[in-house]
């Protein structure tokens, strides 16, 4: 298996700071401005569901006609602080909009890390948590899911590469693949390269680097020819132009893999969200939410209640 860890030197470092301090400005008027503003006129709005209501009556809610909402602020197009540096918006806290708007109720977001919110939604300091939280069967000892969005990973490449669709292992024999260390697409990555080294094809190289504007800068420069990370995020920084997808494949490949609204085990919420979720689905408010942060392609065509979740290691 051959591949590479990129470490960059001073004098290779400074080179790529230069050239940064001259694309940067290109590239942040090439982009579209996000909405970022604490008000978020352009969010999504829904209606009570009655149904959903009387779904959540054995429900015990945190605060009276409030829906209380854990998510992680850290990065768009998920959930990142507004202009006014405290109030969480994005796809994430677009999503809980939409499902205490279906409860009729108000949503009230509280920030919280990744590592904090399983203790946090089993303490009780939140109702739901709605935070990129892929399904799984370990998690679901512990907790309840309704699904709204496709966990996929993306394959993106320079706008005016020649390269073809990447949809299987034997499209990257060859590439130079940047990827991040330690994380699902990594693995994916070297089980692809192992599988086309055992039919006789040629190695891929793999880069690493910690930098993502670093990161970005090599691919347009043709250092390497493909970049493998989360679709949502890659997308998102697709905006500018500068890259286009290749190819997409699920977050747990071969299988399937979901992102869901989290719940407390057997709390009594998940069934009404998830029909408030196809309620959203069905009348276009849930690919407003998608189109708003550039996931349309990580629709799904309905939420389900507990779906099979990856299976443990």
């Amino acid at each position: 298996m051959t591949y590479r860890r990129n470490i960059l030197s001073a004098s290779w470092f400074a080179f790529w700071s230069v050239l940064v301090a001259a694309l940067l400005p290109l590239a942040a008027s090439a982009q579209a401005a996000p909405d970022l503003s604490p008000e978020q006129v352009g969010r999504p709005r829904a209606q009570r569901i009655d149904e959903a209501v009387a779904l959540a009556r054995d429900f015990k809610f945190q605060k009276e006609g409030v829906l209380v909402v854990g998510t992680t602020t850290g990065r768009l197009p998920f959930a990142a602080y507004a202009t006014d540096t405290k109030t969480p918006v994005g796809n994430a806290p677009d999503i809980a909009q939409l499902v205490a708007d279906s409860l009729g109720r108000k949503l009230e977001l509280v920030s919280t890390t990744w590592a904090d919110w399983p203790l946090g939604l089993q303490s009780g300091k939140f109702d739901v948590v709605v935070s990129n939280v892929t399904v799984t069967e370990e998690r679901k000892e512990k907790f309840d899911f309704s699904t709204y969005r496709n966990d996929q990973i993306g394959v993106y490449v320079k706008s005016d590469s020649k390269l073809g669709a990447i949809k299987e292992p034997k499209d990257i024999a060859g590439l130079k693949v940047i990827v991040a260390a330690s994380t699902n697409q990594e693995q994916i990555l070297l089980r692809w390269n192992k599988q086309n080294l055992a039919a006789g094809l040629k190695p891929v190289e793999i880069q690493y680097y910690d930098d993502d504007v670093v990161q970005r800068l090599a691919l347009q420069s043709g250092r390497a020819d493909a970049y493998v990370g989360p679709n949502a995020i890659a997308a998102y920084e697709a905006r500018d132009g500068k890259t286009k997808l290749a190819g997409v494949f699920s977050g747990g490949w071969p299988l399937n893999a979901e992102i869901a609204v989290t719940s407390r085990k057997g709390s009594g919420i998940a069934d009404a969200v998830t029909l408030a979720l196809n309620t959203q689905i069905k009348n276009g408010n849930y690919a407003k939410t998608l189109s708003r942060w550039s996931l349309e392609s990580e629709a799904i065509q309905a939420s389900r209640t507990n779906p099979p979740g990856l299976p443990k290691n």
